[in-house]
């Protein structure tokens, strides 16, 4: 009897063991959700304590309500607060509300206005709710008129994201430099901003990626924007056409809605960074026993005068000088050995550099250069070898297959003290023999070790270019060995046309056609209204087109201080597709569209966020397929799935 009793209690164990874990298995299917759908929309404003636009505000607290628990992202940049105060308040995210304390006073009669940009986020997906502003006075009226449009790169187009934008009652040209902001907002992720809560009159729009956060342009570092013109809101009444849907592909009705529209709306602002940098000498360093270098941080106007402690004045025949492009670089190479030879120069430099007032004064340096040896290891006689002979090293590019609009250049690892071109030879093959072609030899203007060389090129020729040995010395004596490369010019249907002729404005200017990464491929100046891109690969381009307005050649910013704007800049609003056998004019009217509506989304960077796609719930989706394998939990037809109970 006691040993059966034992048995029954054993089996009774071992039965609600497997109860308590297939329910477990119940209640944790049920209890720990697998997926859902994503919640892709933002918060939702429910109401605020004061509501919003109360006027005689005296208090120093502030509370918004919201649908949903909420985060505020980094509130010290993502609220705005306009006026701006000295003091900043402090809110801070608490469940579903946001809880404002102000900490400074209050001026009278001004329309207080807190943007939050995007700031408010909800707890799960981070959904931001844009837009939101709060408004409230502590005068018996509330300010209601808008100021709104959008901000561009100016050099490029692209719609520039948070960046503050503000106005100016002041209307003296130091408002911005010297005063911090009347009203402000922020431009969102398209560049778009609008500055609520306005009182009417005359006011100077500016857009400030301020840097330090005083709210006025007071660093040369920080990008700018200003409209020429006065900014005078209003507002009008105005109808606007509605679509009512039946479903998501059919049109039920067209409503007229009537709405007060605020004024100006389109307002373009074009952020530049002015041509600044403190300019002063940042290395100087000698590279080989004959050269020396001098690296500034910023291109400098004049050219640095150079010349050694021991001579009492500059003379130019000592050295030969090479800079770069931008003027930041400086390369000498010295003739003397008298003075290469030795381990330490001193040198001294005559620059131009920037005071505290950012002015250029004459600045002298002495500078200690030195040339580190560095030592050969010695090898053991069984391998020693004569000494190979140091020849000057020739460059050619370039070579192998060459596009017909190509430059052949000729780069020399010395500065070239003779070049004979009698002993240069450019072949071109006709029939199955090479002929002489004749040519000229240009140097470069920056860098005197770099020639071109000047001739024409024929489609689908072949050019054999040959140099003779000893035909080309250094002016360290070195003599060049005997070179040459082979080249063949593509053919004539690798390239085709395209002619633009540009209207809507008049004066100077260059066209530039762009890959799809927004890169410069090839440019043009403008003859007689038209752009001609000529021999071009067959492949998708895009067309911006720059007002040259002082004729250099190149886009240049702006400077407040001169008045003056950055060059204009203008995209064609769609690609050209340039195929095989392919030629074509266009028109374009570069002023037909606002600039705004002007570059193909393709190749703009900052285009609209996609929202998260929805998922579909992957706990119901395991339940139906564990209903579909099992024919024991299938349901009769017509009647659906019976969710599962907790254990």
């Amino acid at each position: 009897m006691w040993l059966f009793r034992r048995i029954i209690n054993g089996l009774l164990a071992v039965v609600y063991l497997l109860l308590l874990v297939c329910g477990g298995y119940a209640c944790a299917s049920i209890g720990t959700p697998e997926g859902g759908d994503y919640d892709v929309e933002p918060p939702q404003f429910v109401g605020s304590n004061p509501p919003p636009n109360t006027t005689n505000f005296d208090k120093n607290k502030i509370s918004l309500f919201f649908n949903e628990y909420i985060a505020i992202d980094n509130p010290s940049t993502s609220v705005i607060i306009t006026p701006p105060q000295k003091r900043a308040p402090k809110i801070q995210a608490i469940g579903k509300k946001v809880s404002v304390e102000l900490r400074d006073s209050l001026l009278p009669n001004t329309t207080y206005t807190f943007d939050f940009t995007n700031g408010i986020v909800d707890n799960n997906e981070q959904n931001a709710l844009e837009g939101l502003t709060f408004a409230f006075s502590t005068g018996d009226v509330v300010d209601s008129l808008v100021i709104s449009g959008r901000l561009l790169n100016a050099e490029n187009l692209e719609p520039m994201p948070n960046i503050m934008v503000g106005i100016h009652s002041d209307l003296s040209d130091t408002a911005f430099t010297t005063l911090p902001f009347l009203r402000t907002s922020q431009t969102n992720e398209l560049g778009k901003f609008w500055i609520r809560n306005v009182a009417p009159g005359a006011y100077r729009l500016f857009a400030l990626n301020d840097a330090n956060r005083d709210f006025k342009f007071d660093s040369p570092e920080e990008m700018i924007a200003f409209d020429d013109s006065l900014i005078i809101p209003s507002f009008e009444p105005a109808v606007r056409m509605d679509t009512i849907w039946k479903d998501s592909l059919t049109v039920d009705s067209l409503i007229e809605v009537h709405y007060t529209r605020f004024t100006p709306d389109n307002v373009i602002l074009r952020l530049f960074k002015e041509d600044y940098a403190t300019q002063y000498l940042t290395k100087s360093e000698r590279t080989s026993p004959q050269q020396f270098v001098l690296t500034f941080n910023a291109g400098t106007q004049k050219p640095p005068a150079v010349y050694p402690l021991e001579e009492e004045e500059n003379t130019e025949d000592w050295i030969i000088t090479e800079q770069s492009p931008d003027r930041k670089i400086w390369t000498y190479w010295m003739k003397d050995s008298l003075l290469y030879q030795k381990d330490t120069l001193k040198m001294v430099v005559n620059y131009e550099m920037h005071d505290t007032l950012h002015h250029l004064v004459p600045i002298t340096d002495t500078l200690r250069l030195v040339h580190k040896k560095t030592e050969v290891p010695k090898k053991g006689k069984e391998k020693d070898a004569p000494p190979s002979r140091d020849f000057l090293k020739i460059t050619v590019s370039p070579s192998g297959t060459m596009e017909v609009y190509d430059t052949l250049k000729f780069t020399f690892s010395e500065p070239v003290e003779a070049l004979d071109t009698r002993l240069i030879h450019i072949r071109q093959k006709v029939d199955t023999l090479f002929e002489d072609r004749d040519f000229r030899m240009i140097q470069n203007s920056l860098n005197p070790r770099v020639f071109y060389v000047d001739t024409l090129w024929n489609y689908e020729q072949e050019y054999q270019i040959t140099i003779d040995s000893a035909s080309i010395f250094s002016i360290y004596g070195k003599e060049n060995d005997s070179t040459g490369v082979n080249i063949k010019v593509k053919k004539e249907d690798d390239y085709r046309n395209l002619y633009v002729k540009i209207s809507g404005i008049t004066g100077a200017g260059f066209g530039q056609l762009l890959n799809e990464n927004d890169q410069v491929v090839r440019q043009a100046i403008l003859e007689d209204g038209e752009l001609a891109f000529e021999d071009l690969k067959p492949d998708k381009y895009y067309l911006r087109y720059i007002e040259d307005t002082n004729g250099n050649g190149q886009w240049d910013t702006g400077n407040y201080a001169e008045n003056r704007q950055p060059e204009n800049v203008y995209y064609y609003p769609a690609f050209f597709e340039i195929k095989s056998f392919w030629a074509d004019t266009e028109s374009w009217d570069v002023t037909k569209l606002p600039l705004d509506k002007q570059k193909p989304l393709p190749i703009t960077k900052n285009k609209p966020k996609e929202k998260k796609p929805k998922r579909e719930n992957t706990n119901q989706q395991n339940v139906n397929q564990r209903n579909t394998n099992n024919p024991n939990n299938r349901m009769p037809a017509g009647r659906g799935t019976q969710p599962l109970q907790a254990f």
